[in-house]
């Protein structure tokens, strides 16, 4: 039987089986749910295998049916989940999500204190085979799991730089997961200077580096390390600073209306996924940014995390809608 073929995309993080309100109103008096799965790491894993790309997925569920679930949602998207460890002892994360109203975030409850995935550790990567791989896609959600989960993030972003692949790294802050706000801002500050593209909330860059407009954050991760640094500005679109192809540029490129916003969650996934993609697909800085705020519009279009993330007929078809912006 022939060996697997090695990852062109390795992604990790955490993965949990998330039940949606079907109804309006307070977690309390909901009766009726909807059964998803949620992550943001999965989310751009996701986004990025429907455009075509090969994605490898590293964490762990657990032993259980909803660890099934994820692995079998995973697969039918298209990753490559080798490296999804079943944990016959930890249990898959879960999460509980309010259906918002008017364009509001949707509050969360979540159930993953000992879950599976905060015992990912450096040895889950020791038959990863880098080989073949292009670019690593990396959050601020695994190390704050963990020390174990933060060691290998540390050694996962050393390894794939080893091997000559583009990073990317999200910060997607989760204060409640960490012990301290100085914890959080110097350990995802130092894996941001390890990255080559840094894609920061404007909210989650303020907070990080002190710095208020997009030009400071940019700066103090170009000051770093970083090679390009865009910054997701919501409904404003997004802004790059950077030298990606050898020529420092910075612009700010406008967002696309969406006549109703139906759920905010993985509104910057998707972002997330258009630069990315873009960038691998050897688009230009701006052709990125405007990829990135046309996939953040289909989002919120839609109830759920990745629902509204496109395949590549998908993506063609949107873009064609719009001539004259991605000319």
């Amino acid at each position: 039987m022939p060996s697997p073929t090695p990852p062109e995309i390795l992604t990790f993080g955490e993965a949990m089986t998330m039940f949606v309100a079907e109804t309006p109103g307070a977690l309390a008096e909901v009766e009726r749910f909807r059964r998803r799965i949620a992550g943001a790491d999965t989310n751009v894993a996701i986004g990025l295998a429907r455009l075509g790309f090969g994605v490898a997925w590293l964490s762990r569920v657990g032993d259980d049916g909803f660890g099934e679930f994820i692995r079998r949602t995973l697969e039918q998207e298209g990753l490559d989940c080798r490296h999804l460890v079943s944990d016959a002892i930890n249990p898959t994360g879960l999460l509980f999500k309010e259906r918002a109203e008017d364009g509001q975030d949707p509050r969360v409850s979540y159930f993953r204190r000992g879950s599976a995935a905060s015992q990912l550790c450096c040895d889950d990567a020791s038959d990863l085979d880098l080989s073949a791989l292009r670019h690593l896609h990396a959050t601020g959600i695994p190390p704050a799991l963990s020390s174990s989960a933060r060691a290998l993030s540390h050694h996962l972003l050393a390894q794939a730089r080893a091997a000559g692949a583009s990073i990317s790294f999200d910060p997607n802050l989760r204060p409640s997961l960490w012990h301290s706000e100085e914890e959080m801002r110097d350990t995802l500050n130092r894996l941001a200077a390890q990255a080559d593209w840094v894609l920061p909330g404007l909210a989650e860059g303020r907070r990080l580096t002190g710095r208020e407009s997009p030009e400071g954050i940019a700066d103090f991760y170009l000051e770093r390390g970083a090679k390009a640094v865009v910054i997701k500005l919501g409904p404003q679109g997004g802004y790059y600073r950077g030298t990606l192809g050898g020529r420092e540029q910075s612009l700010s490129v406008p967002g696309f209306a969406v006549a109703e916003v139906v759920d905010t969650v993985g509104a910057g996934d998707a972002f997330a996924v258009g630069v990315i993609s873009a960038l691998l697909d050897g688009l230009d800085p701006r052709q990125a940014v405007l990829r990135g705020n046309l996939l953040g519009a289909e989002a919120v279009k839609v109830i759920g995390d990745m629902e509204g993330l496109p395949d590549r007929q998908r993506l063609e078809a949107l873009i064609a809608t719009h001539p004259e912006t991605f000319a």
